[in-house]
């Protein structure tokens, strides 16, 4: 879906201004909306357009918005890609949902890096803007929404929070000092800062405790949001919602810092230090502080300033906030309180990750330690870098990036493993898969029973199949537990591990024997062979049903796998179902249960032979 964009008013005048902050109509006649100023908010226009169906609340997914002082690297790819993945897997499940993702174009380090590039900051940020967009679309996320701070939409919706921030008496002036840090764009309190000894340089240093990053002692007139006000709401929040940060132990570590001290933030600058960024409201000398203009932006995506009423239609508050371990702070702490203030409804979650490390050290663009993910795209494909950043990256432990790393799992859970087990299954000439399928398969099979898998095929001791049966079964409930635990990562490797146990009981089993001795039977003239079968109780009948169950069984194992594959590797999981020949109306979360579905097992598209047609083709480059 296109992402949306949003087409900013004509210059108004400061009254117009105000009235467009202020506006909050419940109803306005239709007959009198084509009457309305053009400059008023478009959704004042269409509110009493809304359909029962529109009014209900759509899963709303965000992304951090990054910073455009600097290119992509794999850790935003990274972070793009798990909120694609929790979105997707909402939209599986039948619900409607929003993804958001943008980038951060104010503050200090960008005007100094316009600066540095000798060009203007917006059209330093037109261009960094469309990098990230690039990206996006090229790692095939399912955004609905691209946000930009430089948007006019958003402006004004940062001023009129501010202004309600104000008028609540939640904002201050006054002097601040402390140690601020350009590359965090934010203030550090004492505690959280120490002296280091730079390596490359032998040059002592105060940096973040937190992040790493330089800090520098700075003195200014500014103004306040008086954040520890919030102390004891938070607390009550956090304890009340204690899976509220995703994993526990950042949880703990927010509750430590809130409890231990709450200070007062500096929510401005001086215009004479930082010129580009959002002015403050009637005052001129102060430039809004790019973390509050900032976090704003996932409320200004869908609309903020909310006409009152139908505020959940848009999506807020966001389902799930994904962001990276090091910005925490900001949007546990900071972003809590300032919708309190503001009388907003909190995230319901947020989801934490860890790290993606090169070489051991974290990635970062101002050293170079990067991997560019457009280089990793066009080496390894699309689903190759999906598959492996979300199986192998980390939500609390960093995961270290290798290209060796990328090509080892690729061999050995894609090729290997599923698109193997794909291979084996459905290009096999010694079965008929339709035919397993409409033997076995057991839509109206009463949960009491045993299926036609266990009741047939002779006088088989071996419990393997039955053993079998219970993981394939179980994988949709391991893989959803997982999701609503947001463990993304965990979910996948749900599935490969089914796919590698898949491979073994197809191996033990040995289908292909059975066939070859079938064959052997049905050829033999003299008879003996079918005698020799009957003694052990057995029929020509019985051989086959016992084949069509063990291809039956790995069959399902696809096609469940397939279904939950969609959220993860979507161009893939789309290409196996169609192998499998499974119909696209079958494809939802609730067809992935076992025996569900009977009408599959003819391909809906060419297989191909050899290489020609595989699900995983061999990697262009080894090394």
């Amino acid at each position: 879906m296109r992402p949306t964009t949003f087409v900013a008013r004509p210059s108004l005048t400061p009254l117009q201004s105000l009235l467009v902050r202020r506006w909050r109509p419940r109803w306005i006649c239709p007959s009198r909306r084509a009457f309305l100023p053009q400059w008023l908010p478009p959704s004042t226009r269409s509110l009493s357009q809304q359909t029962p169906a529109e009014t209900t609340k759509p899963y709303y997914v965000t992304t951090p918005i990054f910073y455009v002082n600097a290119a992509p690297h794999v850790g935003h790819m990274y972070t793009m890609l798990l909120s694609d993945v929790l979105k997707r897997w909402q939209t599986l499940k039948g619900r409607s949902a929003i993804l958001c993702t943008g980038t951060d174009e104010h503050g200090m380090k960008i005007q100094q890096a316009a600066a540095k590039a000798n060009t203007d900051p917006k059209t330093f940020c037109d261009t960094g803007a469309a990098v990230f967009q690039d990206l996006a679309e090229r790692i095939g996320i399912s955004n609905e929404i691209f946000i930009r701070t430089t948007d006019q939409k958003h402006k004004e919706g940062v001023e009129y929070a501010w202004q309600m921030l104000q008028d609540r008496g939640y904002i201050y002036e006054s002097k601040h000092e402390g140690w601020y840090s350009v590359s965090d764009e934010t203030f550090y309190p004492q505690g959280q800062v120490q002296l280091i000894v730079d390596p490359p340089t032998g040059r002592k240093v105060m940096v973040s405790v937190e992040t790493g990053k330089e800090v520098e002692w700075t003195s200014e007139r500014n103004h306040h949001f008086r954040l520890s006000g919030f102390r004891e709401r938070l607390l009550e929040w956090y304890a009340a919602n204690p899976d509220w940060i995703v994993p526990r132990t950042r949880m703990e570590d927010i509750v430590g810092q809130v409890t231990e001290k709450l200070e007062d933030l500096s929510i401005s600058r001086p215009t004479s230090r930082l010129s580009w960024g959002v002015r403050v409201p009637n005052d001129e000398s102060q430039t809004v502080y790019v973390w509050l203009d900032a976090l704003l932006n996932y409320a200004t995506a869908v609309g903020y300033p909310f006409t009152p009423g139908p505020e959940s239609t848009t999506g807020f508050p966001p389902d799930i906030q994904v962001i990276g371990k090091d910005i925490t702070r900001f949007h546990c702490i900071y972003w809590p309180a300032f919708l309190m203030a503001l009388d907003l409804p909190l995230p319901k979650q947020i989801l934490t990750h860890a790290h993606w490390t090169l070489g051991r050290a974290k990635m970062a663009k101002s050293t170079g330690n990067v991997v560019n993910p457009f280089f990793a795209l066009d080496r390894f494909g699309l689903d190759a870098m999906r598959w492996y950043l979300i199986h192998e990256g980390g939500i609390t432990d960093d995961a270290d990036y290798d290209n060796s790393f990328v090509i080892e799992k690729y061999k050995k859970n894609l090729q290997g493993g599923l698109g193997n087990l794909l291979g084996r299954i459905m290009r096999a000439k010694n079965w008929d898969v339709r035919k397993a399928v409409q033997r076995y398969a057991h839509p109206d099979l009463d949960p009491k029973e045993d299926p036609a898998v266990f009741t047939e095929s002779g006088h088989d001791e071996d419990d393997s199949h039955r053993r079998f049966y219970g993981r394939v079964r179980a994988l949709p409930g391991q893989v959803e537990k997982h999701m609503i635990d947001l463990h993304p990562n965990r979910a996948l490797r749900t599935v490969m591990i089914l796919i590698h146990s898949a491979n073994g009981y197809l191996q033990n089993a040995s289908p292909w024997t059975l066939a070859t001795q079938l064959r052997s039977i049905m050829a033999d003239t003299t008879g003996q062979e079918m005698h020799e079968l009957s003694r052990l109780g057995l029929s020509p009948e019985d051989l086959e049903a016992a084949i069509e169950r063990v291809v039956y069984l790995n069959a399902e194992t696809l096609r469940l796998a397939g279904i939950c594959l969609q959220a993860f590797i979507p161009e893939s999981a789309g290409r196996l179902l169609d192998m499998l020949g499974v119909a696209p109306e079958r494809r939802s979360w609730e067809w992935c249960v076992i025996g569900k579905d009977d009408g599959y097992g003819t391909p809906l598209v060419d297989l191909g032979k050899g290489e020609q047609g595989v699900l995983f083709p061999a990697l262009s480059s080894d090394r």
